[in-house]
């Protein structure tokens, strides 16, 4: 993921029956499959006003919505996969209600925020990087200006600022609980050096107490083979685990199996979090038989092969940040009354909202709360063993 994530979890969201499903037409796209692109092409503006001769447009008529993203440098790639989706999202509403424009946080996602506020947008999309956020974040509030960003460092959000990014907590969470409803009771887990790892960590400790497991022992490292090597003695030394935690890539993990095979946890579960999600390809016959908690995949590969047949290329995962962040902020704009400030309370909807990566809803601190599936990898993939939720139910 673009950026070392966290947890924030609201305990006083009041029950309510399932989600309303908003405007998503994304089930009726095409089926496709999943290609991780080098560079997607530069996104596609949206269809000009009628009449526009240079700068923005006068619009009676619709809401203006910022995106901010990388447009160049070393994150375009994934940038500009994220603007196609906006872009496409808005052209896939109708594009009605709000009109988007994109800005290249590159020279400076303060400068883009400015530029994008004096331009009289009332809502920002994005960006992409915790500092990014930050600093967009503060410009947004001298004006009053709410941002939506795609980190997933929970430390930026609140005070007008809220998160789409994915979290480890709630995969970990997600995942844990699957896996002591299979009856594994003793888990251990093994943490990248950091705050992705870190925060991680937090969230084992309290999943495995939460359902009533144990947990046998959790070991931060380095990211080389050495460090990993290490941890995993420290580990075994605390004896046999039912599952282990690998809350890494997948490609780490295919490095760390083979230790743990050798060990007092030689026929512990692996689990694995969200960040497998994000990867081209879980093929690898070491993973066979892990599991993991994430979005599902299902909308999201048909908007994919949608993608793909408009640019020529396949999306990053990420994308789908940008599409569902457009049609949050269209099912807002229905109720949004012209040249007013964007309503913050709509997104206080404890009931939810839908896209392409299924249901959310913000929490108390401004961070989505998703509903997950787990996945089970195996030779051709990953299948699912346990769906997502349709929607909250508290």
């Amino acid at each position: 993921m673009a950026d070392d994530m966290g947890e924030g979890q609201a305990t006083d969201l009041k029950r309510r029956q399932i989600m309303r499903w908003g405007l998503v037409g994304a089930a009726l796209f095409m089926a496709g499959c999943q290609v991780v692109p080098k560079a997607p092409p530069k996104p596609v503006e949206a269809p000009p006003e009628e009449g526009a001769m240079t700068g923005l447009p006068t619009d009676a008529t619709r809401h203006r919505i910022a995106l901010l993203v990388p447009l160049t440098g070393s994150n375009a790639g994934i940038g500009q996969s994220i603007a196609n989706a906006a872009n496409m999202a808005v052209l896939d509403t109708g594009g009605e209600r709000i009109r988007m424009t994109v800005y290249d946080t590159a020279g400076g996602a303060a400068a883009a925020a400015d530029k994008a506020i004096a331009e009289g947008n009332k809502l920002i999309l994005g960006p992409l990087l915790a500092e990014d956020v930050r600093a967009a974040a503060e410009v947004g509030r001298r004006s009053r200006v709410p941002l939506i960003g795609f980190s997933n460092d929970v430390s930026v959000a609140g005070n007008g600022t809220y998160l789409l990014g994915f979290t480890p907590a709630q995969s970990v969470s997600r995942v844990v609980g699957y896996a002591r409803s299979k009856g594994l009771v003793k888990f251990a887990g093994l943490v990248p050096a950091g705050v992705y790892g870190q925060r991680a960590q937090t969230a084992l400790a309290r999943s495995v107490e939460e359902a009533g497991g144990s947990l046998v022992s959790v070991q931060s490292y380095d990211r080389n083979a050495g460090a990993i090597m290490g941890a995993i003695s420290r580990i075994n030394k605390a004896g046999a685990a039912d599952a282990i935690l690998i809350a890494d890539s997948s490609r780490t993990a295919v490095q760390a199996i083979p230790i743990i095979r050798r060990g007092p946890s030689a026929s512990a579960k692996i689990l694995g979090t969200e960040l497998w999600n994000t990867e081209a390809s879980l093929s690898s016959p070491t993973l066979n038989g892990a599991w993991f908690a994430s979005v599902s995949d299902g909308v999201y590969t048909q908007m994919a092969a949608k993608y793909r047949t408009r640019f020529g290329l396949a999306p990053y995962r990420l994308s789908s940040l940008g599409y569902d962040a457009v049609l949050l902020a269209t099912k807002v704009a229905t109720n949004w009354k012209l040249g007013t400030p964007f309503p913050l309370r709509a997104l206080d909807d404890t009931g939810g909202f839908a896209g392409i990566d299924g249901a959310f809803r913000f929490n108390a601190y401004g961070v989505a709360e998703r509903a997950l599936e787990v996945q089970q990898v195996g030779s051709s993939g990953a299948t699912v063993v346990s769906p997502a939720p349709k929607g909250f139910v508290d």
